[in-house]
């Protein structure tokens, strides 16, 4: 199930959040802020509690992903494909057209991830991350299903 996170997934957001980015994880303030601000906060659950997370801004007709971020135990089952076909139809129903994010070069789960769903690269961003990592910045037409995969 997916449905809006709100602050009382604070806590198990924090978890995921650190567990996902390491040293360029969000700060407790950071994902409180995105909870509370005009962004689109949506998380995956089952009985057992929030799976992961996605987080967009929304610029329309332009839409950010700012994070897809999953839980250990939880990787490698569709949470984070699930989360951002959720994402993007949110995006949709604000009026997007576009949905932009980066990635870092070393994630090659996510990139993998975002190229299946028709993403394709922009450019980048040379040593952008904490680790040295390149962002590599991508989009994708959410006008057309073309390029799902």
């Amino acid at each position: 199930m997916i449905r809006a996170a709100g602050l009382r997934d604070l806590d198990t957001l924090e978890s995921i959040e650190r567990a996902s980015f390491g040293a360029d994880a969000w700060s407790v303030r950071q994902l409180r802020e995105e909870l509370t601000g005009d962004r689109i906060v949506l998380a995956d659950m089952d009985e057992f509690g929030v799976r992961g997370y996605a987080s967009i801004r929304v610029f329309a007709p332009d839409a950010e992903l700012m994070r897809i971020g999953v839980g250990l135990g939880s990787r490698r089952q569709g949470v984070g494909s699930r989360l951002l076909t959720a994402i993007e139809e949110a995006a949709r129903r604000r009026g997007c057209d576009r949905m932009l994010l980066e990635v870092a070069s070393d994630n090659t789960a996510a990139a993998a991830l975002y190229r299946r769903a028709g993403y394709r690269e922009t450019g980048r961003r040379r040593r952008y991350y904490r680790s040295g990592a390149d962002a590599v910045l991508m989009e994708r037409d959410l006008t057309s299903e073309a390029g799902r995969g």
